[in-house]
């Protein structure tokens, strides 16, 4: 099982950028398509973009689509998550997700997690 850690997290005004990261160990990168998903509180986990392992192919939820960037970076073993225009509703437990499989989507979270990291939106 590999070993996903997130960073980048933290507290930003409404309408501000975030960058987060995920470095994946214990396996080979390339052979994991990443995904990222969210958790507010009180509402349950739900998908926020997908990637596929060459990084041709994305794939957003409608709240996020136009504002945020799915990337990864194979050399470094790196997925991220470019987010802009960033809202209230934004905020959120960050968690990386990644599978051998699949593309990480809504209907098919994949198989790994990381830990995830908060992103908090407010004035």
């Amino acid at each position: 099982q590999v070993q996903l850690v997130e960073s980048g997290g933290g507290l930003v005004q409404p309408g501000g950028s975030l960058r987060l990261s995920c470095i994946l160990s214990g396996g080979a990168f390339s052979g994991y398509a990443m995904g990222w998903f969210r958790q507010a509180p009180g509402k349950e986990r739900e998908f926020v973009a997908g990637i596929s392992w060459s990084g041709m192919n994305t794939y957003y939820s409608q709240s996020v689509e136009g504002r945020f960037t799915i990337t990864r970076d194979n050399s470094a073993s790196t997925a991220l998550l470019e987010m802009n225009a960033l809202e209230p509703e934004d905020t959120g437990v960050y968690y990386c997700n990644a599978d051998r499989n699949t593309v990480p989507s809504k209907r098919f979270p994949g198989e790994d997690w990381g830990q995830g990291t908060q992103v908090t939106v407010s004035l």
